[in-house]
């Protein structure tokens, strides 16, 4: 299988009804100080594997 940057053989074209695709638009920045609404209160729980569902700790 031939690199991504290898060219295209010959015969090989993208169909002509096919226009070229937009750029990819750059993700907008994730404000860091804002608190997460309706999270897990205390530790991140997938840190350490457990999750809580209605004050118990389950284990998947």
């Amino acid at each position: 299988m031939p690199s991504s940057g290898s060219p295209r053989p010959p015969h090989v074209r993208p169909p002509a009804y096919l226009s070229k695709s937009p750029p990819v638009p750059e993700p907008a920045p994730i404000p860091v100080d804002q608190p997460e609404a309706g999270g897990p209160k205390g530790p991140e729980p997938t840190r350490y594997g457990d999750w809580e569902l209605k004050g118990i700790a389950i284990d998947f």
